[in-house]
């Protein structure tokens, strides 16, 4: 199994080509112990497309703010693949990790319907 190595830049985790920046808004906690998580995960998953993308950009927001709510937690996860227009993915959920991994399933998805539309044409 191989290592991955994130490296801590000014806010972006940089794997190989690929750029990732977490934000969140004023009502989701950002810990650095997250942003490790939520970073080496997308560099795991998407490792197949990393000479592909130059950057992805992950936003939580918590739609409801400090009132309570059930699947309140957005997660926008944005690509930006070499040569085509940024693609986006959404998706909701009760707590932020499931937004996320709801979200990054999204994105596989799309990103191999694109890349594989790519080589047809």
């Amino acid at each position: 199994m191989s290592e991955i190595t994130l490296v801590l830049k000014d806010n972006l985790k940089i794997f190989n080509t690929m750029k990732i920046q977490i934000n969140t808004d004023k009502n989701v906690e950002g810990h650095d112990r997250q942003e490790a998580y939520f970073s080496t995960e997308l560099a795991k998953s998407l490792s197949r497309f990393d000479d592909k993308i130059t950057r992805i950009e992950v936003h939580f927001t918590d739609e409801n703010g400090e009132k309570v709510g059930t699947h309140d937690k957005k997660c926008l996860i944005e690509a930006r693949p070499a040569g085509m227009q940024p693609l986006v993915v959404s998706d909701y959920a009760d707590v932020t990790e499931k937004a996320f991994h709801g979200a990054l399933d999204k994105m596989k998805k799309i990103l191999t319907t694109a890349f594989e539309k790519q080589k047809t044409h």
